[in-house]
């Protein structure tokens, strides 16, 4: 079952003393943006965000760092209805930086490319707001160390 939550994940490495996010392209719509994703049954956010992060793009991460960036989600946009009853119109996503162990991508069929970017022009291809401001927090963090 599907749990009342979303994740978004932006998989990073460091290059020549910059970070670099990975970005992917929807199949659906062709959109720009972390890797995203429900919650499984009892899963914790951050269990559902290592999960996703394998799945969409067989990444493994060294590290996983929780944001304090938390967006909400209309839930008729994310699932396609109201699983959840007419009281759950909204669902939190929680959002991760995730330090990945390689710089190989494995695309499942969600997606239809993926690309290493500096946070300039991730930020700049990024489809949503709340990719971009969640992808800003993570930049942040990780100039200042605090990731």
């Amino acid at each position: 079952m599907r749990a009342p939550f979303q994740v978004l994940v932006f998989p990073y490495r460091i290059e020549a003393g910059r970070p670099l996010y990975a970005v992917l392209k929807r199949a659906d719509d062709g959109a720009w943006q972390g890797v995203a994703g429900g919650g499984e049954a009892d899963e914790a956010p951050e269990q559902a965000a290592a999960r996703e992060l394998t799945e969409e793009t067989g990444m493994e991460t060294r590290e996983l760092c929780r944001l304090d960036s938390v967006a909400y989600l209309p839930v008729a946009s994310v699932t396609g209805s109201l699983i959840w009853g007419e009281d759950v119109r909204t669902i939190p996503e929680y959002c991760f930086g995730a330090l990945a162990c390689d710089a190989s991508i494995d695309l499942s069929s969600e997606h239809v490319d993926a690309a290493w970017l500096p946070y300039e022009r991730a930020l700049g291809v990024l489809a949503w707001g709340s990719n971009r401001a969640e992808l800003g927090e993570l930049h942040e963090r990780l100039l200042g160390g605090r990731c």
